[in-house]
């Protein structure tokens, strides 16, 4: 679910339109059309319901993570950035910074995640990303996606492979990875069972609500006398509708008193909270939060980024109280995005294209309350090509320890092919 109304660059604009209909057309049509010649792991007997469900959320557009976790015990961010810069915490400033650990804090726009930090749920990872030096955001999100940079021969993503290679939390699943979208995205391409819904309230058949029954009852009369895999294919859509419609999204009412904001992405974030608790077997859940692409008047204090921080964060931050009031742990959520931003802000004050980031770790098997680094220093000698935080955490070592610690699955060569990760020490 991308929302978008920054202007971003030409680039950017082109991929809102068309962001993943290119990438994952084929990944879409195969598990929307033939979901018999799909690997049929879901309906082993063996699963193992006692891994963590998987939340993915990728911010489109190439996010400042120097604003979302703000180094302010650094002069140098302050003298790089004399108009968008957070103040430090101790600077007496409205907007100042939240201290996280001494060394980092975060803005206001992001302190509904504050009690998640400090419950011990909540990791930053700074200096994080990709390695990949292209500061194209169609490269750069596919290179991610897929889990492998500059390997043109590779469609199927990170998730879908994870997927691909264990077996189903529940034999009985009819959809294991969800994207809440209106396309599946990249890192869920080749994933068993998976399905793109943007709106799962209304995941059903247009026309008179009240002829629907008999409708759906025609459509399983006419797809019974015929081939043996369009009736599969027939009979899973028409389960899959009627598991989503006993959810019933729209009175869903979140624990905890948590309130979700009034938008795209909180809808999103309060049906991926639905779907976790209603434990129908899906297992990974993949949504997107687009317009970070801040070249000119960025403002992360109190204009454009502080209110998609706000939404970001406060709908993070209802999900977190959400599931754990509801005394629901195994869950694990990342929040990723392609590249970082030039660490010096432009004439335009905004960000141009950069590289090292952070990422957003969360859930109940988490190590969480602190932010993990390696950090670089922001010394101009310390710049990847001088003008970019470096990137000294790959994220695949992130991820590719949440896949076997908290997801069951030691098959990180499938996941991540040619890739030996470092863990660090991300989960308890």
């Amino acid at each position: 679910m991308s929302r978008c109304t920054s202007p971003g660059c030409k680039e950017y604009r082109g991929l809102n339109r068309r962001q993943f209909l290119g990438a994952s057309s084929t990944a879409v049509a195969a598990t929307l059309g033939a979901p018999l010649w799909l690997p049929r792991v879901a309906f082993a007997a063996d699963g193992d319901t006692s891994r963590d469900v998987l939340v993915v959320i990728f911010l489109r557009g190439g996010c400042d993570g120097l604003s979302i976790c703000v180094p302010y015990a650094e002069d140098a961010y302050y003298e790089a950035r004399p108009t968008i810069a957070i103040p430090r915490p101790d600077s007496g400033d409205t907007f100042a910074a939240t201290d996280l650990d001494g060394f980092f804090g975060i803005p206001p726009a992001m302190t509904p995640l504050k009690p998640a930090y400090d419950a011990g749920h909540l990791l930053f990872v700074h200096a994080c990303g990709s390695k990949d030096e292209s500061r194209s955001h169609f490269d750069a999100m596919r290179f991610m996606e897929i889990g492998k940079p500059r390997d043109a021969s590779l469609f199927t993503g990170w998730v879908g492979r994870h997927l691909l290679n264990s077996t189903a939390m529940s034999p009985t699943a009819l959809l294991r990875a969800i994207a809440i979208n209106d396309s599946l995205q990249t890192s869920l391409a080749g994933s068993p069972l998976a399905l793109p819904i943007q709106d799962l309230d209304n995941f059903s058949l247009d026309g008179i609500p009240q002829t629907l029954e008999d409708r759906l009852a025609a459509l399983g009369a006419m797809y019974a006398q015929g081939p043996l895999e369009l009736r599969a294919s027939a009979a899973n859509t028409l389960s899959t509708m009627a598991s989503l419609d006993a959810i019933d999204f729209g009175n869903y009412t979140p624990s905890g008193n948590a309130e979700y904001p009034d938008s795209g992405f909180g809808y999103a974030m309060k049906s991926a909270a639905a779907l976790i608790k209603a434990q129908i077997g899906v297992e990974a859940i993949a949504t997107d939060l687009g317009g970070w692409d801040t070249h000119d008047g960025q403002n992360p204090i109190n204009g454009y980024m502080a209110g998609i921080m706000e939404d970001l964060a406060s709908s993070l931050g209802a999900f977190h109280a959400d599931l754990t009031s509801g005394g629901v742990l195994n869950f694990t959520l990342v929040v990723m995005s392609e590249f970082g931003r030039v660490f010096r802000e432009n004439a335009s004050q905004g960000t141009d294209h950069g590289h090292g980031n952070m990422m957003l770790v969360m859930g109940g098997g988490i190590s969480g309350g602190r932010v993990l680094r390696n950090w670089p220093g922001l010394a101009p000698e310390n710049l990847f090509q001088e003008q970019d935080l470096d990137v000294t955490i790959d994220y695949r070592d992130i991820l590719a320890e949440i896949i076997q610690k908290r997801l069951g699955n030691s098959n990180l060569g499938a996941v991540f092919p040619e890739f030996i990760p470092t863990f660090r020490g991300v989960t308890v």
